[in-house]
């Protein structure tokens, strides 16, 4: 399928591994010209150089930005970058996300502040500098989600899910605000996915235990989320807005997944 997004300008925050580059490299794919950011200096080089041969491959550009997302003021630079190329920007992708186990019995003030900065107020300043962008062209705008905002998870770290759950509120809200401008804003939830930070959280036991409900009994690769996330960015998806993808490989919708497979071997 043809997204008709060569020459278009995206933007994907929190790009440099994971699910976020491997959007940013289907972007490029698609030959459009793609704005990328994160914290770590290293990690953003390294990104960038790997994405600069998709780009030459495919006729798009590459650009990161070392910025922190979860300030207003660097969401603002990023989009007036972005917007410098042609005027306006036509996807951006809200991806900046973590997880991590309290310390103690309770969140400290400080571990609460962090983890709501990162997985709810980077969605809400990225969605707002994108808006006075797109307004005058229209755009899309995605937000990356999880799976946790409809099968919660706990464990010392039980408000991530309702953080996830915010952002799809926060998708909805914003897709009817923004409507009369001819923007869409979706929500896509990631199941169980072959990031670095999934692997470094859980043991090999442990992610075994959890795909025992998953109908494909396997992890998602971060390609598999992108294609479809790049894919509501597009044209192709022009009548979907205010919607929640699950990419999640069917997880927990049957609890006895794995029995299924077991019957094969």
């Amino acid at each position: 399928m043809n997204l008709e997004l060569n020459g278009k300008t995206a933007v994907v925050t929190g790009a440099s591994r994971g699910i976020g580059f491997a959007v940013a490299e289907e972007f490029l794919r698609e030959g459009a010209n793609v704005f990328i950011c994160a914290r770590n200096s290293g990690e953003l080089e390294n990104a960038v150089d790997q994405l600069l041969k998709t780009a030459a491959a495919f006729g798009g550009s590459i650009c990161g930005l070392e910025l922190d997302g979860t300030k207003e003021a660097s969401m603002e630079a990023l989009a007036e970058k972005a917007a410098s190329l042609n005027g306006s920007i036509d996807a951006w992708v809200n991806n900046i996300g973590t997880n991590r186990k309290r310390t103690g019995d309770f969140y400290t003030e400080q571990e609460l502040d962090s983890l709501i900065n990162v997985n709810y107020k980077s969605c809400v300043f990225g969605t707002q500098a994108a808006v006075k962008y797109m307004k005058t062209k229209g755009g899309s705008i995605v937000n990356i989600s999880s799976l946790a905002a409809h099968a919660a998870t706990a464990v010392r770290s039980n408000i991530y899910a309702s953080m996830k759950a915010a952002v799809i509120a926060y998708t909805q809200t914003t897709a009817a605000e923004y409507a009369p401008f001819g923007i869409r804003v979706n929500a896509v939830l990631p199941g169980y996915t072959r990031t670095p930070l999934v692997e470094s959280g859980f043991s090999k036991e442990t992610l075994d235990a959890l795909l025992h409900n998953n109908i494909l009994n396997r992890m998602a690769m971060p390609e598999e989320i992108a294609k479809p996330v790049v894919f509501l960015s597009s044209q192709a998806a022009s009548y979907i807005t205010a919607a929640e993808l699950e990419v999640t490989g069917g997880h927990v919708k049957v609890l006895n997944a794995r029995d299924c497979w077991d019957g094969f071997r």
